[in-house]
């Protein structure tokens, strides 16, 4: 059995991904840093995978960069059988990889934008699936484990076009319906699905330095990368972690309800707060 807590992170080169991995590793987790980035220009953003991995480590837990295309099933089970291998157990796995494009910011139509902003849907849900159909079976063996998918307030309003708005919504539904099979089963293996803020990432504070007039309304508004892991950490060793099973949790909700502050000291803002808006209440109705 590993001495730290074992995790995957997914997406990890950068932004959302990178931020919870590197507080995951302040926890003092092992962290396998996935994501195509090994070198800077591999992509239009900065950031590798290996840099992040670095930054685990120094934060106090063991980073390790594995170069894993999430949109590659053969690619995904070989990186799980590597953990096994090398761990031999895997206690959270984040959900975060997902292509996103440039344009998918850009004015106009979802029409009017290249089709490869579509490609959410495949590396963004069914990545997310086939890396937890992998997984889950190591968790529920192990009878411990969590599966986080990052989401946000674009599952319940439109934010992006119908791409990114698939992509989330899908994310809350399918930690519901992986939830409601965790239940079933009677193990102590919970799927949760948590809703980010506006993020310090590095493709949102581009935008922000780039039409400063435009983003103006998310000065002090801005949630760091690495809240989300924080709360997975918070999560996984909740006694009551199974009452999030299948949830959707708004992430600073959830940081606030565990102390968890956030920038400059402070409970990151809640979407809830800023507009009412919550996540969806999925039925318990359970076709046979």
């Amino acid at each position: 059995m590993a001495e730290a807590p074992v995790a995957i992170v997914t997406g990890a080169s950068r932004g959302a991904g990178k931020g919870i991995a590197v507080a995951l590793g302040s926890h003092g987790c092992t962290v396998y840093v996935t994501g195509r980035s090994q070198k800077e220009g591999d992509a239009s953003m900065p950031g590798t995978i290996h840099a992040t991995a670095g930054e685990v480590t120094r934060a106090g837990g063991k980073g390790i960069a594995v170069c894993c295309d999430s949109g590659n099933d053969d690619a995904v089970r070989a990186l799980v059988d590597r953990v096994m291998a090398e761990q031999g157990r895997i206690d959270i796995l984040i959900n975060n990889a997902c292509a996103i494009y440039d344009e998918l910011s850009m004015p106009g139509n979802f029409w009017e934008k290249p089709l490869k902003i579509g490609d959410m849907i495949n590396v963004g849900v069914r990545s997310g699936f086939v890396a937890s159909w992998y997984v889950a079976p190591h968790m529920v063996k192990q009878n411990r484990g969590l599966i986080l998918f990052t989401s946000s307030p674009g599952a319940a309003h439109y934010c992006f076009g119908p791409a990114y708005g698939a992509h989330k919504a899908g994310m809350d539904k399918m930690a519901f319906d992986m939830g409601v099979d965790f239940a079933d089963a009677g193990v102590n293996v919970a799927a949760v699905s948590v809703w980010m803020g506006a993020l310090t990432s590095e493709r949102l504070l581009e935008m922000m330095a780039a039409e400063p007039g435009k983003f103006r309304h998310l000065e002090g508004q801005l949630e760091s990368t690495g809240l989300t892991g924080h709360v997975a950490w918070a999560l996984f060793n909740d006694p009551r972690m199974m009452d999030s099973n299948g949830r959707t949790l708004i992430g600073a909700d959830a940081a606030k309800s565990y102390g968890i502050t956030d920038i400059g000291g402070k409970f990151a803002p809640s979407f809830r707060e800023q507009t009412g808006i919550v996540p969806a209440e999925f039925a318990a109705y359970k076709v046979k």
